[in-house]
Parts: C-alpha cells; structure tokens; sequence
C-alpha cells in the first residue's frame, strides 16, 4: 500500500512537469506509455524482463524527449529492482538540450530527489516490518517449543504418577500379604486346632463357622492380593527390560500399542512368551535382527516375534515351545510356529473376553 501511494505521488511531479511544456497528445502518450512500462517492470520484480523495460524506457528519452519528465517514476522502480544505475542512461539526456524547458529541468530533478527520499523511507519500513516479522516468528517458534516441553513433561509427570501408583500398589499387595495373610493363616491353624481338641457339642458349630468366615477371608485376601500385583505390571517395561538383556546380540525393532487396561494375566501371556522366545534366539538363531509386535485391537491381542535367521524344519516341539503354546491355551488364545528363509516367526492371537 505505501509504495502505491509512493508512486501516485510520484506521477503526479511528473505530471505537473509534462503540463508545463508540451502539446496535449505528448503528455498523454509519455503518460500511458510511461505508466504501462512501470506496470510491467512491476509485474516482473527481479526478473531479465524488467531489466529490459529499464533500458528501453532510457533510450527511448533519446527518442521523445518528453519521456525524462517521468524519469522519477521510472527511477522509483528502477531502485526497487535494485538497478538504479540503469537509470544513467536517461538522465545522461538531462545534459544534453533536447527542447525542454528550465522549468521541467528542475520539476524533474525535483522529481528525482522525491523519489530517493521516498525509497530511502520506504526501505527504512521494510527493514523494521521483517524485523516485525522476525520477532514474530521467533516467538511464535518459542511458543511452540514451550508448548511441546509442556506436553513432554506432562506425559513424563504422568508416567511418574503411574510409576509410583504401580510401586504402591506392589507394596500394599505385599503388606496385606506378609501382614494380614499371615495371620489370618495363623488364625486358620488355631481355629482347626481349637476344633481338635474341643470336647464341647455346644462349641462345634460355632468353630466351624469361624473357620468357614476366615477361609472365606483368606480367599478374598489372595484374589485382592493376585488383583493388585496383576494391575502393577507395567508391560512396556517388562518387555523393555526383556529387550535390553539380548541388546547385544540382537537389534530389536518394536511396535508396542496396548492399551492400560490389559488383564493381568494376558499381561503375564505376553511377557513370557516374549522372554521365552528371546531366549530360544539367543540359543538357537543365526540371525542379529527382530522384529517385535504387540498390538491390542477391537476384539482381540496381537503379537508376533519374528527374527532374521535361518531355522530348519521344526521336528518335534521343544519343552520352550510346548511352554509357550501352554500359556496362550491357558488364556484362550492361539499360536503359530512359522519357520522359513526369512526367519522364524511366532504369531499370537488372543480373543477379548
């Protein structure tokens, strides 16, 4: 907006410069002509074409002297292309008597000096507009950095609240059963005891129930117990853990998407079957690379282990595959052993409950 209002501005001095000598058709004509070549320089900023219409607008001065009382406009573009010495060649006719007046000399001259200090106003704007947008940008960018460092420490935070919940729960499960469970057990023992050596009918039923009420405690003590210790595996860490103990033999690429609410004994499934399999490897493969998978879908658990060896035919199941089809049987689930050039493969597929 400023440079077309720089330029209205500009063609107005020459106006008044052409009005001052010169027949009604020159000044219309130098007028569109002029007009339509800073048009088309416009049109092709920092391109050879506006090169050309520079050098064709100076030596046309040569031709119709009226074109120098629009040399600012000319030398307004001329400075935007960064060319402004292109406009030597025009005003080297200012020197020479080419039948324009002293006063369109000066208007023009004055045209000039206009110009300059317009473009010297303009770049000035420029220059603090980019600085504008650098800032802008810069904090724009920090922004986005901060939000990111936010998002990583709130996922790391909540990673840490997990962690501790789990520890927490590991160490209640194990209070209720170093504690509780201890003696509740040691209550069971005296009551059957105590039921031994009663000689009292009046006491038989009475003991009898006691010991049904506390081995029905014992048995809701162990399934809490068995509860909270399912509910503290952390499964990505099991298999991490599994991952770094083989690191050095093997490069393991894995694909982890479950989600928190995995049973524990699907939990339990997977990590043994993982360890077991690593472990099979170790002795057994001739390869450096595997490729791990555990997946949860909508109605059912994913897991294949595959690595870059080259197995032979299995001939009968060994004790660590009959293991691992034991497990998936155990929680209704089914196992593949696939041998062949491009490795051994375990493929797992357990159905939700």
């Amino acid at each position: 907006m400023n440079r077309f209002i720089d330029k209205i501005a500009v063609i107005v001095l020459c106006m008044i410069s052409l009005c001052i000598g010169g027949d009604y058709i020159s000044i219309v004509i130098t007028l569109l002509f002029s007009i339509s070549i800073s048009t088309l320089i416009q049109m092709f900023t920092g391109k050879r074409q506006a090169k050309v219409l520079l050098l064709a607008w100076a030596f046309s001065c040569a031709i119709f002297p009226t074109m120098l009382c629009m040399l600012p406009l000319i030398l307004y573009d001329s400075l935007r292309e960064k060319r402004w010495y292109y406009s030597f060649a025009a005003l080297t006719f200012i020197l020479i008597p080419l039948g324009l007046t002293f006063a369109q000399y000066m208007t023009v001259i004055a045209g000039v000096v206009v110009t300059i200090l317009f473009y010297m106003r303009l770049s000035r704007q420029e220059v603090v507009s980019q600085r504008m947008k650098e800032l802008r940008d810069a904090g724009t960018e920090k922004n986005i950095r901060l939000s990111e460092q936010n998002i990583r420490l709130a996922e790391a935070q909540d990673n840490m609240i997990y962690v501790a919940t789990l520890r927490e729960r590991n160490r209640i499960a194990r209070e209720i059963h170093d504690n509780v469970g201890h003696m509740l057990t040691r209550s069971l023992l005296q009551s059957g005891a105590i039921m031994i050596i009663n000689k009292d009918e009046n006491l038989k039923e009475p003991l009898e129930s006691l010991k049904e009420t506390l081995d029905s405690a014992m048995t809701s003590i162990r399934e809490s117990v068995h509860d909270l210790h399912d509910e503290s595996i952390d499964l990505k860490k099991v298999i991490a853990d599994s991952i770094s103990s083989i690191n050095e033999r093997f490069k393991v690429d894995m694909e982890y998407d479950m989600s928190d609410e995995v049973p524990g004994s699907i939990k339990l499934c997977i990590a043994g079957i993982i360890k077991e399999s690593f472990s099979n490897a170790v002795k057994h493969s001739d390869g450096d690379r595997i490729e791990l998978k555990v997946v949860e879908h909508p109605a059912f658990y994913q897991l294949v282990i595959m690595d870059n060896g080259h197995p032979s035919e299995i001939q009968q199941t060994g004790i660590g595959l009959q293991n691992m089809e034991d497990r998936v049987k155990g929680a209704g689930g089914t196992i593949n052993f696939t041998p062949s050039e491009n490795g051994f493969r375990i493929f797992v597929s357990i159905p939700k409950k």
